[in-house]
């Protein structure tokens, strides 16, 4: 499918610092588009390029094919969304969503008629007349939705909007955006730094490190094949082992733990035979068992430090031969009758397939 949105090769710099270095990235029509990243990765600055708030260095966005950098940012028809509500106090909920239709001299009728979709879409209609006051966080997050809505903007930008919300009002409005993406196709570019956020939302997500996007995909590309450490220390959560590598092909490499074990895993193809290596392997990736793991299966003898039952799932802290704290997270009924206790040696393993090896930096 062809892009709608181009951003091509984008630089923003500060004096010596650079925000941003090289992003380019194409974005369907339609697409729920995340990026995502820590503080200072350059998201925000990405977006507020494409929003018309900053100028890039370098670079340019096309929309429809169309330049949008010499635009004026109120002749871009794009939509926003910030942490910040930015309801206007003094008009009432009606008020603040027909207010870009009125800039817009639209006509009344047509006004009267979107505002009514718009409350709707956001499940709001019978609070038209209030106050933003009188709402809670989560309904006026929902009345700045519907506003930056209103005027059928091609692409909805959103700045951490749910970041000011406590956990389960933010996880209810993420099913509410889920919905209201599915009814409008509108195209949306959201900015956070929560991974399950962007991973119960998105279509794809772009991961940003120093400035770069790292890698760009949906999430469960990102989750089974990250390209980097970066990205498998960013989406979920990892354990890395440190390896020496003894052999490789052109698939996989052959490695050894300070402990002596072997493993096997597919990775970095420049990783040297005798050079140094980290191993991820996923919490939920690994086995534990009272006694030593099958043979030829991937494993390490561990001693149990500590278990936490997390109600659908068990998590055993372990400690390997060198002394390395592991994280190893097990369907809570595994654990039944299986002879693991604090303080006693068990084996824990995996399936080579689920693991990756990376550089050691």
């Amino acid at each position: 499918m062809t892009a709608f949105l181009q951003i091509q090769r984008l630089r923003k710099t500060y004096d010596d610092v650079v925000a941003i270095d090289n992003v380019s990235l194409d974005v369907r029509k339609g697409e729920f588009m995340t990026f995502l990243g820590p503080s200072g990765s350059g998201k925000s600055t990405t977006l507020y390029i494409v929003a018309g708030f900053q100028e890039p260095t370098e670079g340019r966005v096309l929309l429809d094919g169309k330049p949008l950098l010499s635009v004026a940012p109120n002749k871009r028809n794009i939509g926003m969304v910030f942490q910040r509500y930015t309801l206007f106090p003094h008009l009432t909920v009606g008020q603040n969503v027909a207010f870009p239709l009125r800039v817009r001299r639209r006509p009344e009728a047509e006004i009267a008629k979107k505002v009514e979709q718009m409350l709707a879409l956001v499940h709001l209609s019978e609070f038209r007349d209030r106050m933003p006051a009188q709402l809670s966080g989560g309904q006026q997050q929902r009345v700045a939705i519907a506003r930056a809505l209103a005027y059928d903007p091609p692409v909805l930008l959103m700045d951490e909007p749910l970041s000011a919300l406590d956990k389960k009002l933010r996880e209810e409005i993420q099913l509410e955006l889920r919905r209201i993406h599915q009814e409008t196709g509108v195209t949306i570019l959201y900015v956070t730094h929560d991974q399950e956020e962007a991973l119960r939302l998105s279509d794809r997500i772009a991961v940003f490190n120093k400035g770069c996007i790292e890698q760009c995909g949906t999430g469960e590309e990102l989750y089974a094949n990250p390209s980097s450490r970066f990205v498998a220390n960013f989406i979920g959560n990892s354990n890395f082992l440190p390896v020496r590598i003894t052999a490789r092909d052109a698939a996989e490499a052959s490695a050894v733990f300070p402990s002596g074990h072997q493993v096997v895993a597919a990775g970095d193809a420049a990783l040297p035979v005798g050079g140094d290596g980290t191993l991820m392997v996923r919490p939920e990736q690994i086995r534990i068992r009272a006694t030593e793991a099958e043979k030829n299966a991937a494993g390490l003898p561990v001693k149990v430090r500590d278990i936490t039952y997390l109600g659908d799932a068990m998590h055993y802290s372990v400690m390997t031969p060198w002394e390395q704290e592991m994280s190893v997270r097990m369907p809570a009924g595994d654990h039944r009758d299986s002879g693991i206790v604090i303080g006693t040696q068990a084996w824990v393993h995996w399936d080579s397939r689920d693991v990756r090896l990376f550089s050691q930096a």
